[in-house]
């Protein structure tokens, strides 16, 4: 058997590159995000990080409690969004007026507003110059990359968690370039495996506590390879050539 053809070997490999790549961008593009930031007025973590969410569908408070399962969105954060005027909530269920909620999983449905539409345009567009220069050697890689990332992503849905929902499909507005493209399904799926891993620590009975502050050994090493099966799931769609190419492809992409 390839080792492209090792499904589970083959998520464990991708991960990590996945994993790279994304926080090399985020490296890459600190310098004109932070400026970004300061121009527009705006506590913008949030905002960065659901970029590829925020413009196209709410964050639920299911959904916001899965994606920051490790380091939970406290009530205070949201409170700063919708004090700057970045998000909206919907009415909680059974919610009393001026009562408000002890964390954001509490809550109601946050919405993105015009003024987060705007900083996320001009957030894409740092973006794109910043995947344009850092990966300009490797153009002719990134259409088809980011189409590989894009089946992956799709795949994903059958087989994703709370996380992955909530984050899946990313926006993308048209005449979005492929080095965004890329970055943006390439984060997308990195809650696909975050879905799996919280399945698998789940499983052996553990919290979210308990796995951080799991230590290294036999109980973490099942509990890994669990969760590369789970986290496999998604490549079944790939041929070998192309399983090949997005690994292959990724670990030539240039990285700060």
């Amino acid at each position: 058997m390839s080792r492209f053809d090792d499904l589970p070997g083959y998520a464990a490999s991708i991960g990590p590159l996945i994993d790279a790549v994304n926080l090399g961008v985020h490296i890459a593009s600190r310098p004109l995000g932070r400026e970004l930031a300061e121009r527009s007025g705006l506590q913008a973590d949030l905002l960065v990080d659901l970029r590829f969410v925020l413009p196209i569908r709410p964050l639920t408070p299911g959904g916001l409690a899965a994606v920051y399962r490790y380091n939970p969105l406290r009530r205070a954060e949201i409170d700063v969004h919708l004090a700057q005027g970045t998000l909206d909530e919907d009415a909680a269920p059974d919610a009393v007026p001026g009562a408000g909620a002890p964390d954001a999983a509490e809550g109601g449905a946050l919405r993105a507003t015009p003024v987060t539409h705007a900083f996320i345009t001009s957030l894409y567009e740092v973006h794109a110059r910043v995947t344009e220069g850092l990966w300009a050697a490797q153009a002719d890689r990134l259409p088809e990359l980011a189409d590989i990332a894009g089946r992956l992503v799709r795949a994903g849905a059958a087989t994703g968690g709370a996380a992955f929902a909530q984050v899946a499909p990313p926006y993308e507005p048209a005449g979005t370039p492929p080095g965004v493209l890329l970055f943006n399904r390439l984060a997308t799926l990195r809650y696909h495996r975050a879905d799996a891993h919280a399945a698998a620590w789940a499983r052996a009975g553990l919290t979210a506590a308990q796995m951080i502050s799991l230590p290294p050994g036999p109980a973490r090493d099942r509990i890994e390879v669990d969760t590369n099966h789970g986290a496999a799931r998604p490549y079944e769609v790939l041929t070998t050539r192309d399983r090949q190419a997005f690994l292959l492809g990724l670990s030539a992409l240039d990285l700060p």
